[in-house]
């Protein structure tokens, strides 16, 4: 028999039975209850570090799921490196998963993690096997990524091989008897200057292309841009979609805080934490990655991990109970862009992985600014004087929009754009309200040992 509970967001019951493995049923259930779970990027390379900071987020005062970030050798398949770096102590940026073994990670995962604390492995791979291949063995609830998403900005890999091997992982975590969440990154791509209408159709295409392949228990990304009107209509496109493609998959939508340049004041970093975290509430947003004020100059302590998810699930409380929305999401045509994006590339072949190749192969898609070998680079964007962000170029994408080769990205009107937030948000005038909920608890004081 199903277990039906109902979906404030969407107004429909869901059938909690087909609600996948414990990272969404975790998921899926603190949203019915009105309750937005909150997630850092956090890894370490020791097995102590590592636990003590999977502790301290499952002891954090908010809805939280761990987070395992693996270390830039792992990423690339170097493992020798990492196993190296292990025995010699020499410092590394993250959790070498593979080095480290599938036994002893699950042992690490088994010491803390449960039904109630889920924990997700964030990697960075474009060919991924040999890691998928030990969190399997290593018994991982979720991983994120896709061959789009996790090739263009971190690798030197045709497409087609990153395909080719995304095909594999997903094949091979589809046979497992719990298979595990799949995340897509595609809604993040390069973290910033990317029009919303470009991120929602990847989303959904490396979406499609994980259904293609056995799974059903996904999730669908989008980065805070630089306006919350329109974030809120892209989030609302990229939600319509899922709803009308993925068929009877168990979805949600994860919101990334932004992922630009950040600002640099306590202050600056707090607030443009807030408006992501009112961002994903009134969105409907089931899940949010946050980033802690350190972000902007050093890898964040375990204490400032904590403390900004308890600052994350204090704001999203304090949404939850405002009546209205304070901002109204903008009528720009992103689902219509989108359509186009994602409806021209699969017409190119019979399956979602070889249209991709083939429309970055023609342009058909176009990451701005990206300068991997197989994107074409003659898209670009622009943020516009209300602080949209809009297609300045769309090169050979299929979008019916002017084409403004009067106004070209210069090298100093990218640098301004890119600290568009930076100095927004490091030079806002604050209320009373945003006295309240940031300054207040930008200066209380941390009892926590730092890591």
């Amino acid at each position: 028999m199903s277990e039906l509970t109902h979906s404030p967001s969407s107004g429909s019951f869901v059938d909690r039975s087909r609600q996948g493995g414990r990272f969404s049923r975790y998921v899926h259930e603190a949203h019915a209850q009105g309750r937005l779970v909150v997630q850092p990027r956090m890894g370490f390379a020791d097995l102590a570090t590592m636990r003590e900071g999977l502790l301290g987020v499952r002891g954090a005062d908010a809805t939280a799921i761990g987070t395992i970030t693996l270390d830039s050798y792992t990423r690339v398949n170097d493992h020798d490196s990492a196993r190296q770096a292990l025995r010699t102590g020499a410092e590394l940026n993250g959790f070498p998963l593979v080095a480290h073994g599938a036994g002893t990670t699950r042992a690490l995962l088994e010491s803390v993690s449960g039904a109630d604390f889920p924990v997700q492995v964030r990697h960075g791979s474009a060919l991924p096997y040999p890691l998928f291949e030990a969190m399997v063995e290593a018994g991982v609830d979720a991983t994120e990524g896709g061959p789009v998403s996790y090739c263009l900005p971190y690798s030197r890999a045709p497409i087609s091989k990153a395909v080719d091997a995304w095909a594999r992982c997903c094949e091979l975590i589809a046979e497992q008897s719990v298979p595990m969440h799949l995340e897509s990154f595609g809604g993040c791509m390069l973290g910033q200057l990317c029009p919303p209408s470009l991120l929602v159709a990847l989303s959904v295409l490396e979406a499609l292309f994980f259904r293609e392949h056995g799974l059903s228990d996904i999730s669908l990304s989008y980065a805070q841009q630089t306006h919350p009107g329109q974030d809120l209509e892209a989030i609302a496109a990229l939600r319509r979609f899922a709803g009308e493609r993925l068929g009877s998959a168990t979805w949600h939508v994860v919101l990334y805080t932004f992922m630009g340049v950040f600002p640099r004041t306590p202050t600056g970093s707090f607030r443009i934490l807030e408006e992501s975290v009112r961002l994903a509430v009134r969105s409907g947003s089931e899940r949010l990655i946050v980033k802690t004020p350190a972000e902007a100059h050093r890898i964040p302590t375990i204490a400032e991990n904590v403390d900004a998810l308890e600052f994350a699930a204090s704001i999203a409380r304090d949404e939850a109970e405002r009546s209205g929305q304070a901002v109204v999401a903008t009528d720009s045509g992103i689902y219509e862009e989108a359509r186009r994006l994602i409806d021209s590339t699969l017409e190119l072949a019979p399956t979602v992985g070889e249209a991709l190749v083939r429309a970055f192969e023609r342009g058909f898609l176009d990451v701005p600014y990206c300068l991997h070998q197989d994107n074409a680079n003659k898209s670009r964007a622009y943020v516009d004087a209300g602080g949209m962000l809009q297609w300045a170029e769309p090169g050979r994408m299929p979008l019916d929009v002017a084409r403004r080769s009067a106004r070209p990205v210069s090298a100093k009107g990218l640098l301004t754009m890119l600290g568009f937030n930076e100095r927004r948000f490091d030079g806002e005038q604050l209320t009373h309200g945003h006295l309240r909920s940031v300054e207040q608890y930008a200066a209380r004081p941390h009892p926590r040992e730092s890591a």
